[in-house]
This record gives C-alpha cells, structure tokens and sequence, in this order.
C-alpha cells in the first residue's frame, strides 16, 4: 500500500496543489466554479484531457466520502486513509475508462473503493510466501559418504529379499512396497489371513537377521 498520506498530501506529492474555493477550473471547463461542475464532466475531463484542477474538484469530493463509507464497512481509520489514496490514485489512471452510459461517476468511483478494500482483505487472508521460511527451505543435499551408505545398504537389502523363499518374498512385496493390506493380499493370491501374517513375519524374521550379519 502506499505510506499514510493526508489527502491534500497525496496531490502534493503528485506536484498538484488542491485549488482553492472559488478558483475557476481548466480551459477545458472554463466558466464552471470548483466543485459545482457536475461530476460526471469533472470525471470526464480527467480521462479526456488529464485536468488536474478536475481531478482535485473530485479528490475534494470523494475522499471523505469514500473514507466514511469504507469507516462503517469496519476499516479501522489508518487503512481507511490509504485505501482512499489508492482509489483516487486509480481514479486518476483509469478516468479515461469511465462511460457514464454504463455508470454515474459516483457509483464508478465507490467501486474502485470496494475492490480496494476487497484485495486488502485477500491480501491479509493469503499474505504472500515468505521465501526465507524454513518450511520452504529445500533440504540440504546429503555428503557423499551419506550417499554411498545408503546405496550399500540398499543392495545388501535387494540381496536379502532375494534370498528369501519366493511366497515370502512375493507377498513382502505386495506388503510393503505396494501397501497393500493384509485382508487384500489374502483374497489377492487365495490363501488365509493367518497365512499371509506368518508368512510375512518370517520374512521380516530373515532380514532382520541377514542385515545383522556383518558385511
């Protein structure tokens, strides 16, 4: 969000100054005192000529409007200040969008404020991802000595399951290395539960034992 500005800060800081009571606007509404030229035209002369004078007749208008308005949606006051910066700010950009066959400028204008606020809460609900999170620190690569351990013992695992009887060795398989439950691997290959247990323990029976062994 932009930093917490008054509004009459905001134009300053956008090398404008905020027209004083009475003075006259642009050549492009020449004639039409400040803040009594309808504001659909004052919107209008914004998007069409980019009339600053306008432009401040609007800020002057819809600030405090927009800042009440946002207050009873239940935006504290701080957060209400800058949503009205960025909307006016938006007004501003997006003036020469604005077809007062589809909308008056008021309705126009009070929407950029909903959205704003709408992106706000969104924004809170689903703050951005802190790339320094640890959670999201990919782990680090292990050493090379890590590496060639686990490799060994890999092998001497695949050994071991390979000297196991071939029933044993076919239903640690579907057990562990598909997951599939006991119940299943019973009606699977047609023997009894109780079978399929035993089975498997004795084969956890004869890793256990040749993993062990000393290489």
């Amino acid at each position: 969000m932009l930093r917490r500005q008054t509004p009459h800060r905001l134009l300053v800081l956008m090398g404008w100054q905020t027209p004083k009571s009475g003075r006259s606007m642009t050549e492009h509404n020449a004639g039409v005192a400040r803040g009594n030229a309808p504001l659909n035209e004052l919107l209008l002369a914004v998007g069409q000529s980019r009339d600053r004078q306008a432009f401040a007749a609007l800020f002057d208008h819809f600030a405090p409007r927009l800042k009440s308005y946002l207050l009873r949606l239940g935006t504290d006051a701080g957060s209400a200040e800058e949503l009205v910066q960025e909307a006016m700010l938006l007004v501003w950009r997006r003036a020469e969008t604005f077809d007062p066959a589809q909308a008056n400028a008021s309705t126009w204008v009070f929407t950029i404020a909903r959205n704003k606020r709408i992106d706000g809460i969104r924004r809170e609900r689903r703050p951005e991802i802190d790339p320094d999170d640890p959670a999201l620190v990919p782990p680090m690569p292990e050493s090379a000595d890590v590496m060639v351990e686990t490799a060994q013992e890999t092998k001497r695992l695949q050994a071991a399951i390979a000297s196991l009887p071939p029933e044993q060795a076919e239903l640690l398989h579907l057990a562990y290395f598909e997951d599939i439950p006991h119940s299943a691997i019973s009606s699977r290959k047609g023997i009894p539960l109780g079978t399929v247990k035993s089975r498997l323990r004795l084969a956890l029976e004869r890793l256990r034992k040749v993993l062990k062994e000393p290489v």
